[in-house]
């Protein structure tokens, strides 16, 4: 099965292909445009949102500031609750750890909560490589699998498959993996959710490890939260006698009161409800009920490189609730695929990079210019990060990383700071020009446009000088001007 994004082409390619799939644009502009008029009536209903965004955004920021401290208060209290801790600097540490727990169980098979940090890591293509077969259960994760694609949006990855191509998939490759879809399958919506619940009862049933990630991590209390709309999550969290929950550092919050906010924030900007339908809290092992085996791996993969960044790190208070997709003109046009990651949209165009580094792939290093800047992300984001600005200061930094100081600008460039570094090489530069301005009338061809005295074509600046006006440098510098008419005065 292909679920990894490298090799993908940079994105002005990628979307260009994706621009000429007519049903892609159709369905994404179908349902974002649903998930856009449900996300404004519930956020309408509240006369204190804007001050409920203010404070998202300050308690992240704080929660970011003090990440030190946080961690080490969750660690504590994960360990006092019976869960085991594991660190992972990057991804190949997380998988080996995740695949370890299910070695140690003799499992050949895990059920998983949709999370976004075991995409990020390709956990399921480690444990395939380990023989172990990592089961998708939230529906539009379920979809994808199947059908050997990849996910296109962080709330609905399947957002770009209409009801009509979920049934052939559903009909061609269920039966492969577990128990077939009814051959009489229509494409009708609750149709297809029957056909994808009996299939995925079996996996539930006799799963021993299960994967999780984490909406958020409370690290007072040492409680995990799973926000979901479909009851697999539940399930996954529940039934199995061993859970590994992986858990992106930025994810912990001081306190369980400031759950109080997210969980107004989250479910009104991803899914456009006042509350979602199951919200799962765990803390550790409880005797008798639920997994008696919690292992919690909290994933660094490049969130230390960001956090370190001062404008960039505003990207980590992102709660993953895709209201930035949902308002995105580009996104709307191009899809999920064409940013070449499990993050895609405006937060995906800042948190690559932010993640990952630029200068080092032609695919990540255009991702910040996958932007018409209009702003329309910043205002729907309920922890108001200001993506345009990011965006901007990316760019800087992407072509900060390709200007090899060996390049004639460059050196050009290097050579004008100097002079204009000092006021007396400033002068010597100024004596030198009026001597150059004499030699230059001897090579004036032409008049410029504008009926000044233009130099004909340089063979230093050819390629500059053949299609733009280059005027004379004046024979008297504006300081010389000046000394010989005391200042204007004569």
């Amino acid at each position: 099965m292909s679920a990894t994004f490298v090799g993908m082409p940079a994105f002005p390619e990628a979307a260009r292909n994706a621009l000429a799939d007519a049903q892609l644009r159709g369905n994404l502009a179908l349902a974002t445009r649903t998930i856009r008029g449900k996300r404004l009536r519930v956020v309408g209903e509240l006369p204190d949102w804007e001050e409920l965004r203010l404070a998202g955004a300050a308690l992240k920021d704080s929660a970011l500031l003090s990440l030190d401290s946080s961690l080490e208060r969750l660690e504590a209290s994960l360990t006092a609750a019976g869960a085991t801790v594991h660190w992972a600097s990057d991804a190949a540490e997380a998988c080996s750890i995740v695949a370890s727990v299910a070695r140690d169980h003799g499992v050949d098979e895990v059920v998983k909560v949709k999370s976004m940090a075991t995409q990020e890591i390709e956990l399921n293509e480690h444990l395939a490589a380990e023989g172990i077969a990592a089961w998708e259960t939230d529906l539009a994760e379920l979809i994808v699998q199947l059908g050997d694609d990849l996910p296109s949006h962080i709330l609905v990855p399947a957002i770009h498959r209409n009801r009509a191509e979920i049934r052939e998939i559903f009909l061609r490759r269920m039966a492969d993996v577990g128990r077939p879809a009814p051959a009489d399958l229509t494409d009708e919506p609750v149709e297809l959710a029957n056909a994808a619940r009996l299939h995925l009862r079996e996996k539930f049933l006799r799963a021993k490890v299960a994967v999780s990630g984490a909406n958020f991590a409370v690290a007072d209390t040492g409680t995990l939260v799973v926000v979901e709309s479909e009851g697999n999550g539940r399930m996954c969290l529940t039934l199995p006698d061993v859970l590994v929950s992986v858990v992106g550092i930025e994810k912990v919050v001081p306190t369980w009161q400031d759950l109080e906010v997210f969980l107004q924030l989250l479910p009104r900007s991803s899914t456009g409800e006042r509350m979602n339908p199951y919200t799962s809290t765990w803390t550790g092992v409880t005797p008798g009920d639920g997994p008696q085996e919690v292992h919690v791996v909290l994933l660094d993969n490049g969130r230390t490189r960001a956090l370190a960044d001062e404008v960039g790190r505003q990207a980590l208070r992102c709660i993953r609730c895709s209201a930035c997709l949902n308002v995105c003109p580009v996104y709307e046009r191009t899809g999920g695929h064409a940013y070449g990651s499990v993050y895609p949209g405006p937060i995906g165009a800042i948190l690559n990079p932010l993640l990952r580094g630029v200068g080092e792939s032609d695919q990540l290093d255009s991702l910040p210019y996958a932007s018409s800047l209009c702003g329309a992300c910043f205002e729907a984001c309920p922890v108001r990060i200001d993506i345009p600005s990011v965006l901007v200061d990316l760019r800087a930094k992407v072509v900060d990383a390709h200007r090899p100081s060996a390049k004639p600008e460059a050196a050009a460039m290097k050579a004008a700071a100097w002079s204009f570094g000092s006021g007396s090489r400033l002068g010597v530069l100024e004596r030198a020009s009026g001597v150059f301005g004499g030699l230059a009338s001897r090579m004036v061809r032409r008049r410029s446009t504008s009926g000044r005295t233009a130099l004909s074509r340089l063979p230093f600046a050819g390629a500059w000088t053949g299609a733009r006006d280059l005027p004379a440098p004046p024979k008297e510098s504006f300081r010389a001007w000046w000394k010989r008419t005391d200042g204007g005065r004569r």
